[in-house]
This record gives structure tokens, C-alpha cells and sequence, in this order.
């Protein structure tokens, strides 16, 4: 045979799954984007066709509603911790399940005393708007004994509008660019960081907190570093997650400069006083880096495009 086949997987990606959870008259919402990825004894049905060891995707389709309402929906990296041991233990072709999800945050809509007396409640728990900010992200991968659980977040647009600088760097004959000492920094932050729990052993991470917790330490680093650079801020936000929480051992950041250009209102008789900014969306500097703990090896993949 002059060829062989090398790695392959296969599964239902994009399965939209809401899920509801009434209590009483307050509901919450889990909104979630899942997608199965399989791999194991899968040689024959690429060979020959036979299909004697294909779980169908349909069924791991079936399987992703079906658990939301058996299981219900904690959190995302429970949701796919769940999902991931069923695949691998449940059906002996399979080797390895890999459960990415992205979670649609929403929050309640405020009502007023008069419209909530009006429609016959005391206060209305059912009306929601989907938040405009992040998505959340995660990545569960199970072989059937160890585990890996890569979470983080994107699209999360942040800005401090002083206390960044950029000077001192290399100038050559096409250097144009001139030196701040006041400037906006702002960035859209995608981040991946992975858990050190892998095994059953182990107490498993509350997700939720955790998830929380990370976006409050990057968050308050991103405002409390006076900027030199965006690497430096960067890194401040990496440090600042590993150092609060014991449970993530690695961080990736994938952080576009999103330059605000001081706009030149000499020619209308006006002074620009730090004021006035265009926002250019491209072409954009590109930061990216990884921060570990102390002694720890990287694992995260370098480019975060499929993560």
C-alpha cells in the first residue's frame, strides 16, 4: 500500500445546546456552542469503509442534548468533563474525546417596580439580553485515565485611556513612529490557561470560581499596571492569574494593540490635548506569549487559532 493513514478524528462540531433551569419564578441560562471530536480504532472505516467502530454524529448530537438534561450544566468544564469520560469509557473503539465548548453569557433585564406589577409579578427572573463582552472557551480532553482542561475566554475588549507609555525602541531609516508618554492602550484579550487537575485523583476545581476569579485577576492587572509596553502588561496579567490561583498552572495570551493615533487638528486651528484619537483597526501590532509557573513545561499550542 503506498500510503497510510495518519491522525484522524471525527465528531459534531457546533452543537447549540440551551439549557433552562427553573426555579420557581427565577430561571438561569447556559448557553453553550459543543463540539465532539473522537479518535481511537478507526483504521477500517477509512480503509475499507466498514463502520463497525463509528459511533455516528448524529448520536454524539443526540448525546450533547441528551446530557444537558440528565446531567444539567454546572459549568462548561463540567458539562464537557461529562461528556468526554461518556464517549471514551462508553464505546471500547474509542481512545481519546476532545469537548470544546464556548460559552454565550446573558444577564437579567432590570424592570421597572410599575411594569413588574403590571403583568402580575413581583419582580420579573425570566427576561434576559445577551451580553456583548467575552465569549468563554474551553477545551476538555480525556484518554481514559488522564485529563486536560484548557478554558480561557476571547473577544474581551479592554481599554485604559492613560498611565501607558511606548518609547525607547529601536529606530532605524524607517521609523516613523513617534514616542508616547500618554497614551490609550487597548486591546481585545484572548487567553487560554490550562488546569493542573488531570486526574480523578485529584479534587477537581470549582469551574465556576475559577473562571471568575481568573477574569477578575486579569482584569485588575490590565488597570493596576502603569504600561511601559503591551508585553509588560501582559505579563502582569499572566502573574497576576498564577499567582492567585493555585489550581492553573499555564496562561497564553493572544493580544492585538488596537492603536489609537492622536488626530492632527492644527490645520483647524484647534489643539489636540491628548483629546481627539482615531481608532485604526488595521494593519495592528500582535503580542503573544505564554506565562508558566515556576518549573512547569508548556503544553498550550503556540498558535491559538483552533483552540
Amino acid at each position: 500500500m503506498p500510503t497510510i493513514l495518519g491522525q484522524n478524528q471525527y465528531g459534531k462540531a457546533e452543537n447549540r445546546v440551551v439549557k433552562i433551569t427553573r426555579d420557581g419564578d427565577t430561571h438561569h441560562i447556559k448557553d453553550l456552542n459543543v463540539s465532539v471530536a473522537l479518535s481511537g480504532d478507526m483504521d477500517d472505516v477509512h480503509y475499507s469503509g466498514s463502520n463497525a467502530n463509528v459511533l455516528p454524529t448524529d448520536t454524539t448530537k443526540n448525546t450533547v442534548f441528551a446530557f444537558a438534561k440528565e446531567h444539567g450544566i454546572e459549568s462548561a468544564e463540567q458539562f464537557g468533563i461529562h461528556l468526554a469520560r461518556h464517549f471514551v469509557s462508553s464505546q471500547e473503539p474509542i481512545h481519546r474525546a476532545r469537548i470544546r465548548i464556548e460559552e454565550y453569557a446573558w444577564e437579567r433585564i432590570a424592570t421597572s417596580d410599575g411594569n413588574s406589577k403590571f403583568i402580575g409579578a413581583d419582580e420579573v427572573k425570566h427576561s434576559f439580553a445577551r451580553k456583548g463582552q467575552e465569549t468563554r472557551v474551553s477545551q476538555i480532553t480525556y484518554d481514559g485515565e488522564n485529563w486536560e482542561v484548557i478554558s480561557g475566554l476571547k473577544d474581551l475588549t479592554v481599554m485604559n485611556s492613560t498611565n501607558s507609555e511606548f518609547w525607547g525602541y529601536v529606530k532605524d531609516r524607517y521609523t516613523t513612529l513617534k514616542e508616547a508618554y500618554d497614551r490609550i492602550l487597548a486591546t481585545d484579550v484572548s487567553a487560554r490557561w490550562r488546569y493542573n487537575w488531570t486526574s480523578d485523583e485529584q479534587r477537581m476545581p470549582n469551574w465556576e470560581k475559577s473562571y471568575e476569579q481568573a477574569r477578575k485577576h486579569m482584569l485588575q492587572a490590565f488597570a493596576e499596571t502603569y504600561s511601559l509596553s503591551l508585553q509588560q502588561t501582559l505579563y502582569q496579567m499572566g502573574s497576576r492569574i498564577i499567582n492567585s490561583r493555585s489550581e492553573i498552572d499555564e496562561i497564553r495570551f493572544s493580544l492585538p494593540n488596537n492603536h489609537h493615533f492622536l488626530v492632527d487638528l492644527e490645520p483647524f486651528g484647534l489643539k489636540n490635548d491628548n483629546e481627539v484619537y482615531f481608532a485604526a483597526d488595521r494593519p495592528y501590532g500582535l503580542i503573544e506569549a505564554t506565562v508558566l509557573r515556576d518549573g512547569v513545561e508548556p503544553k498550550i499550542p503556540v498558535d491559538m487559532t483552533n483552540l
